[in-house]
């Protein structure tokens, strides 16, 4: 943990207390902090800041002087539709999304998803992995994660109006580099005819990013994503995880 995110009703007129067991556990055995030292904490939705330790039991620890005065870092303008992984990846997955600033989640269906995955109690728990993406990642605002358990209807039927500002699929056997992809962006918004363009199209990436499971898409998927506007693109030769993925492209929008 970056930082310590507490719930609203934990911080009151400059202090708040830390009572989750696992914070608890961290700010005393993790950090070894002691009565008097600082923390950096954040309200979850809110503001980011700074706290002094007043008192330290077993089950909760006390704060003083707290001052929530710093705003969280933009969110990424990203939409990531990925293809429910199995449940041991998808902790993970949601921790580096959420670490990176991804700001719409969006966990969908595949032939390649084994149905036994939409009844894993680790989508009881996204909330959870999100708090620990959030305090990884110095932030207080979540991103919203939508469960579509329907491939088909939802590529027809939804997507196209989530592509606001270009869309990609990742899939290994395509013909494009995302390297390329980016490339050709970056010159077509640079062109006269559009000065008004957001940043991030004068740097060529798009708002949208599907990600595939463990094996990838197959190739009526890729046909029907591609027919709603998303271009399928590889990021090199090699045959790469989910987790690998999904950060390997991600970091992009960091750089």
């Amino acid at each position: 943990m970056n930082c310590i995110l507490l719930p609203a009703e934990n911080i009151a007129h400059e202090t708040a207390q830390i009572n989750a067991v696992s914070q608890v556990r961290h700010v005393t055995q993790v950090l070894g902090a002691k009565v008097g030292e600082s923390l950096k904490i954040g309200q979850i939705g809110g503001q980011l800041g700074m706290a002094s330790i007043e008192s330290i039991t077993q089950d909760c620890i006390q704060l003083c002087d707290v001052q929530l005065t710093t705003a969280p870092p933009p969110k990424l303008e990203l939409t990531v539709i990925l293809a429910l992984p199995r449940p041991k990846v998808l902790r993970r997955l949601i921790m580096d999304m959420t670490a990176l600033g991804v700001r719409d989640i969006i966990l969908i269906n595949s032939y390649r998803t084994q149905k036994s995955y939409w009844q894993s109690p680790m989508l009881e728990r996204l909330d959870e992995f999100v708090l620990e993406g959030l305090q990884q990642g110095v932030d207080t605002i979540a991103p919203s994660i939508y469960l579509k358990k329907r491939f088909k209807p939802f590529v027809e039927d939804e997507l196209a109006h989530l592509v606001t500002n270009g869309a990609i699929v990742a899939h290994p056997y395509s013909t494009q580099s995302f390297a390329h992809y980016i490339k050709k962006r970056s010159l077509d918004s640079l062109s006269p005819a559009q000065p008004d363009l957001h940043m991030q199209s004068v740097y060529g990436l798009p708002s949208l990013v599907c990600i595939g499971a463990e094996g990838g898409w197959i190739d009526y998927e890729i046909a029907l994503l591609a027919a709603q506007g998303c271009t399928p693109v590889h990021i090199g030769p090699r045959i790469l995880r989910t987790e690998a993925a999904v950060n390997a492209l991600l970091g992009q929008w960091l750089l």
